[in-house]
């Protein structure tokens, strides 16, 4: 009798390590590999750079059978930010994003490091994105030697002056035409821009540009991190993929939440049941957008 022929996944599914914010690295890989996980993006405060493990703990990734999709630096910011308030210095904060390149770059080729602008100081915008501008050309170059991209994340309004300085796809893209290098786009996270005007159409507008795909759910937020399962809240996330796919994007979608300063925080959670859960509603969502049969 011959043997059905299992259907392959319509998508790669990743997950952020932000998500299981309370597991150890080496807990992440394991976990993720039996949950059948196909990517991890690594953060980088979860690994133990003072003690020198980090090369071994990034060769775990490998060893597992997954692969680095994106990697968030402990300073991905280039001003200070509420998660990321030291150092103060800016070029001191490129350094720890140029040494977080030199480090993980070996095992993740070609793949996105994550930046955001930090908020404005004094609120003076025009002068951040100036600076960001001038900040990140030098940074994908840098980065381009050792093979890897930059991905510029606008947040959501609620983390405006408070994390970011950029909350709309279309501010993002302006950055990255400014900033004029093949190695340098956008991380794309529902969570952060389901609410611009125009989403679908900002979303197809980045092309090629798109580096990152991130999923959660939204709830009106009780704190600056309450995210929640893909399919449990508000987000169209069905409508967002769909735009997605149609700007070419044809990476992983990787789940992100963020579950801190709330009652009921899923980090306190069974955080497996979080990704299966979220794998699930990614997949639902999936379906909506599926070709029709012919």
């Amino acid at each position: 009798m011959t043997e059905p022929v299992a259907k392959p996944a319509p998508f790669r599914f990743g997950v952020s390590q932000f998500t299981t914010t309370p597991w150890s690295f080496e807990h992440d890989v394991e976990e993720y590999a039996r949950l059948g996980v196909d990517t991890i993006e690594v953060c980088e405060f979860k690994l133990d750079v003072g003690q020198g493990r980090a090369e071994e703990q990034l060769t775990l990734v490998a060893d597992a059978g997954l692969e680095i999709s994106s990697v968030q630096p402990a300073v991905r910011t280039l001003y200070p930010s509420r998660t990321q308030p030291h150092p103060e210095d800016l070029d001191e904060r490129i350094d720890h994003f140029r040494s977080a390149i030199e480090r993980a770059a070996p095992f993740a080729p070609g793949v996105p490091f994550v930046c955001n602008t930090g908020p404005s100081p004094g609120g003076n915008v025009l002068d951040a994105i100036e600076t960001a501008t001038k900040e990140y050309r030098v940074l994908a170059d840098f980065a381009g030697e050792f093979g890897v991209k930059i991905a510029l994340e606008p947040l959501n309004p609620v983390l405006m002056n408070v994390e970011s300085a950029i909350w709309t796809l279309a501010q993002a893209m302006r950055v990255v035409e400014a900033v004029d290098r093949e190695n340098f786009g956008v991380c794309v996270d529902t969570w952060n821009i389901w609410q611009n005007e125009s989403v679908v159409e900002e979303i197809k507008g980045c092309g090629d540009r798109i580096f990152v795909v991130q999923v959660s759910d939204w709830k009106t937020p009780r704190s600056f991190a309450d995210r929640h399962v893909v399919g449990e809240g508000e987000i169209p996330t069905a409508t967002l993929l769909r735009a997605v796919r149609e700007a070419g994007y044809d990476g992983p979608y990787t789940l992100e939440i963020f579950s801190d300063e709330v009652s009921d925080s899923l980090w306190d959670d069974d955080l497996s049941k979080v990704i299966q859960d979220s794998r699930n509603g990614l997949e639902d969502a999936w379906e909506e957008i599926a070709e029709p049969k012919r």
